[in-house]
């Protein structure tokens, strides 16, 4: 029941449903409020899983809320937080299903930065808190490289960069272009999927990520996090090559190591053809006089083994001599056993003599003759054991001969063998020669002789002698 003091004139008033009433505010808002830009702090924020995003811009005096759908940020390279300052254009509404005003983001920038600049910071800390850039992780360029991978545009000068510079430097590499497009919609993935083929490949000793200068919207494909993560997983060791000195991407955070150019990494994949040129030469140096010196040692040493081992008459010869002694011996100690008996045998003739009665003459004799019978038995014996005796030494010292003659071939036919796979005239049989000048020195530079100058090459099977008629220096690299 209303007051009586109030009243209510239906006819002038008009009454509005709450829905009736938003939709009004909304339109009106709509149709005097234009599309204006704001600065302010964000706070508030949200992203659901609908991929739209709702925060509050604010400063110190009032806020308003503030919605950006998912279609409005795919030109956002960054996210934004809370706390950061930013620069935005939104188109003033109504919520109506809440009766809530709110700005619909178009556009939104960081202030102090550009948005690209706050994406590039963003993922740089994202990516170094997860351990993209430690250096644990970096891979070592290999020493020996064979094969060298660019991913790089076919169409720029990048690639022609590369290949001069390793022509020069390292022709020996073989260079396979992975190619594609470095930059443009869509060339982060594209190039993330020429590393993974690149790496996949499994043929590249070291991968080269390049590109040409340009500014931060050229580079951009090369601050993606989808390419800094292609190129963490890479096992082949890789080199980034991006932009001019002055350009810093992602990937040169991620890579293996930087180069300031294209043509630096080129150099960085490679050693020096010079130097390694160098180092041969100094290696084969080192190896000529390493066996110079070695058959100097071995010959040395057959030396000394040919003055320590008598000559096989001189040993024959001593041997011969022990065995006339042994002989003289054996025949001098037959003589005075021969001797020895006989006086025995006549002491005993004596003692039978004394002893015998004088009417057993016969049994005398008989006994005479048995004991002359038994002491020739006697001597036949001993001179038979010594004669075998004589036999056995006989045999003993020629196996002892034989023996010691053995060895000593079988150490001299050693050293032969050793010699002779040292010996120059060994590599004189496979193909090689050795020029000397008149007075037997050997010939290693031109220097030595001039036109005319008569020299002798050693082959192996002759030697040919010949004069000077032309001489041609070749130039040290």
């Amino acid at each position: 029941m209303l007051h009586p003091d109030f009243e209510l004139d239906f006819n002038t008033d008009e009454i509005y449903s709450v829905s009736d009433f938003l939709s009004l505010c909304h339109s009106t808002i709509e149709n005097n409020i234009p599309i204006c830009w704001l600065r302010g702090e964000i706070s508030n924020f949200s992203s659901p899983t609908s991929g739209h995003w709702y925060f509050s811009l604010k400063d110190d005096k009032g806020q308003v809320r503030c919605a950006m759908f998912r279609l409005s940020q795919r030109h956002i390279k960054f996210i934004p937080e809370n706390g950061m300052e930013v620069l935005l254009q939104a188109a003033p509404t109504l919520y109506e299903a809440r009766g809530d005003f709110q700005l619909i983001v178009r556009r939104i920038e960081p202030v102090g930065v550009g948005n690209l600049q706050a994406a590039f910071e963003q993922l740089k800390v994202k990516l170094r808190d997860e351990g993209l850039f430690d250096t644990q992780h970096k891979k070592h360029l290999p020493v020996e490289v064979n094969t060298i991978g660019v991913v790089s545009s076919s169409n720029g000068a990048v690639i022609q960069d590369i290949i001069k510079v390793l022509n020069k430097r390292y022709p020996f590499a073989e260079i396979l272009l992975f190619d594609c497009m470095v930059q443009g919609e869509g060339s982060a993935k594209k190039l993330a999927q020429a590393v993974q083929a690149a790496d996949k490949y499994g043929q590249c000793d070291v991968l080269i990520l390049a590109r040409g200068g340009g500014s931060l919207e050229d580079l951009w494909a090369f601050n993606e996090e989808i390419l800094a993560r292609a190129i963490f997983a890479a096992t082949t060791p890789i080199i980034s090559a991006i932009g001019h000195e002055t350009d810093t991407t992602i990937a040169d955070f991620v890579a293996d190591m930087r180069a300031p150019t294209p043509s630096a990494a080129a150099m960085l994949a490679t050693p020096d053809r010079l130097e390694l040129l160098s180092k041969l030469s100094k290696l084969h140096a080192n190896l000529t006089q390493h066996i110079q010196q070695t058959l100097n040692n071995y010959q040395q040493q057959l030396k000394q083994l040919s003055l320590g081992m008598p000559s096989f008459n001189r040993q024959l010869n001593v041997f011969s001599q022990r065995l006339d002694e042994l002989n003289t011996r054996l025949n001098y100690q037959a003589k005075i056993t021969l001797n020895l008996n006989q006086g025995k045998l006549n002491t005993l003739f004596e003692q039978l003599k004394q002893h015998s009665p004088i009417a057993s003459i016969k049994h005398k004799q008989q006994l005479n003759q048995l004991a002359k019978t038994q002491l020739n038995n006697h001597i036949q014996h001993t001179i038979a054991q010594q004669q075998l005796d004589l036999f056995n030494l006989t045999q003993t010292l020629k196996k002892a001969i034989h023996h010691s003659l053995e060895r000593q071939k079988y150490k001299l036919a050693a050293h032969s063998a050793g010699l002779h796979h040292l010996s120059p005239l060994n590599t004189l049989s496979r193909g090689y020669s050795i020029s000397m000048l008149e007075n037997n020195q050997v010939l290693d530079s031109v220097a030595q002789v001039k036109i005319g100058t008569l020299i002798n090459t050693r082959l192996g099977d002759g030697n040919l002698y010949s004069e000077v008629k032309k001489i041609e220096k070749f130039k040290k690299n």
